[in-house]
Parts: structure tokens; C-alpha cells; sequence
């Protein structure tokens, strides 16, 4: 009981903090993902750095996470051009010639996993700003850009939706294991499950939200559902590869920022590439 009751409070937490930090203004959807992706590229790092054959430097991978969000950010709001991306580049070039002068075991993990803090971590949170900004097509706001919280946002509620669906049908009908080799607890009745689920908050988001139409709201869930299983199943195999049940201990009750994050890290990109081939963005 007392685990449940921990659970509850850091959930409700959790769920007010990122919807309210996203919805409010966009300033605060910056300062929030800014701080969730230096959170989380930092604890990526440490945990691979358990390996002995595995030596990255934490400050720059976090360094590096954090500005390829500031300038995704800067650059979908056009507050400022593509030379914003060029220190970005330097500390990808730092990351691969340092190892020349480091001496370390593997340099090629240390490479591998360098970058994949990038791709893997910090890359998803940034696409976020692609979902949230669009150029302004109304001539007579002043402002050339709008910010609409609610493309991002549906993301994590069809993340949401899905693992409850998954979890209750699983638990009640689950007999055929999705991933046994990853996760053994997954069946493909609660993978359904949470994907029927997801197609119905997409009917609802479709009457209160019909920028898109509901067959485009229906293939945005789907989208969500199929991909953040993976990355939830990705996820569970790099924990498997490093030997640990959670990724951390900063949200109690709820491990670390990756596992609270490991369905968006695919669910992002995939997102992103969804809506521009509907030229939507």
C-alpha cells in the first residue's frame, strides 16, 4: 500500500507537471523539455558507463543534448537561422577526436554511445519543438509563428492511453506473449488492448481538436501505439544489456527518466515523420 500510495502521488506529479509545463506557454514547454532532456542524456550516460569496456564523458553528451534542443527550439520559432546548429557540430567533432588523445579501452563504444546519447535521447525530445511550432497561415496575426501545445501532447496521451489499455486487457486476457526474449510480461491481447483504447482517445481528441480529421487522428494513435511499443521494448533491451530492473531512482515508485520516457523516444521521430507526409507541418 505504501508503494502504491508513492506511486499515485509521484504520478499525479508527473502528469501535472509535463501537461501543465507544455499547455501554459512556450516558454515553459522549453524550459521543461530542456530540463527532461539534460535529466535524462545524464542518467543514459551514467548507466552505460557501468560498463567496463564503456567510457563517455557525461558533461559533454548532457551539454550537447541540451543545446540540440536549444536549437531545434530557436530554429522552429525562427529566433534565429541555421548557423545555429554549427556549435552543435563542433561537439560532435569534439566527441570523435578526443578519443584520440583519451587512451581508452574501446574508443568505438565510447563513439557508439556518444552518439547514440544524441540520436537515441536527446533527438526525440528535440523533434518535439517540430510538432509544437508552426508558421502562422492567419495574415493578420502579427506573429509569423503559433505555438500548439497539443500535437506533442497527444503524443504522451496516446503513450498513456496505450500502456493502460495494455496493462488492464493484458491482465485480464493476456496469454500470448508479444517479445517473451525482451519482455516477457507483454502480450499481444494487451497490445491490442491498448492500441483499442488509443483509437478511442483518438475520437475524442478528434471532436475537440479537428485540425485534423478523424482518420488523420486515428493514424496518429496507431503511430504512437506501434512505435512507443518499440521503444518500450528498445528500452527493456538495453536495460537487459546492462544488467538492471530500472534506469534510476529520480522519480519514486517510477525509476529513472528513461523508463518514464521509453515509448516517446521512438514515438517522436515516428510522429514527426507521419504528419510531414501529410504535409501537415
Amino acid at each position: 500500500m505504501k508503494n502504491f500510495i508513492q506511486r499515485a502521488i509521484t504520478g499525479i506529479l508527473f502528469v501535472a507537471i509535463l501537461v501543465g509545463g507544455m499547455l501554459y506557454s512556450p516558454l515553459t514547454f522549453g524550459v521543461l523539455f530542456m530540463l527532461i532532456t539534460a535529466l535524462s542524456v545524464w542518467e543514459f550516460a551514467q548507466l552505460v558507463n557501468r560498463r567496463e569496456d564503456v567510457t563517455i564523458n557525461p558533461v559533454i553528451t548532457t551539454l550537447g543534448g541540451v543545446y540540440l534542443f536549444i536549437a531545434i527550439f530557436s530554429y522552429c520559432t525562427e529566433a534565429t537561422d541555421a548557423r545555429i546548429f554549427i556549435p552543435y557540430l563542433l561537439i560532435l567533432i569534439y566527441l570523435f577526436v578526443s578519443e584520440l588523445y583519451l587512451k581508452r579501452l574501446n574508443p568505438m563504444n565510447n563513439w557508439a554511445f556518444s552518439l547514440m546519447s544524441q540520436l537515441y535521447v536527446a533527438l526525440p525530445f528535440a523533434l518535439l519543438s517540430v510538432l509544437a511550432f508552426h508558421r502562422n497561415t492567419v495574415m493578420s496575426d502579427s506573429s509569423p509563428i503559433s505555438f500548439n501545445a497539443i500535437l506533442p501532447l497527444s503524443v504522451f496521451i496516446f503513450n498513456w492511453s496505450n500502456d493502460t489499455g495494455a496493462y488492464c486487457t493484458g491482465m485480464l486476457f493476456g496469454r500470448h506473449r508479444l517479445f517473451e526474449r525482451i519482455s516477457p510480461k507483454k502480450s499481444w491481447e494487451g497490445s491490442i488492448g491498448g492500441g483499442i483504447i488509443s483509437i478511442l482517445v483518438s475520437l475524442v481528441m478528434a471532436h475537440f481538436f479537428p485540425f485534423l480529421s478523424v482518420l488523420q487522428w486515428i493514424g496518429f494513435a496507431l503511430v504512437v501505439v506501434v512505435f512507443g511499443t518499440w521503444g518500450d521494448l528498445v528500452e527493456s533491451l538495453l536495460k537487459r544489456q546492462l544488467g538492471i530492473k530500472d534506469s534510476g531512482n529520480i522519480l519514486p515508485g517510477h525509476g529513472g527518466m528513461l523508463d518514464r520516457f521509453d515509448s516517446t523516444l521512438l514515438a517522436v521521430p515516428a510522429v514527426v515523420l507521419y504528419l510531414y507526409t501529410l504535409t501537415l507541418l
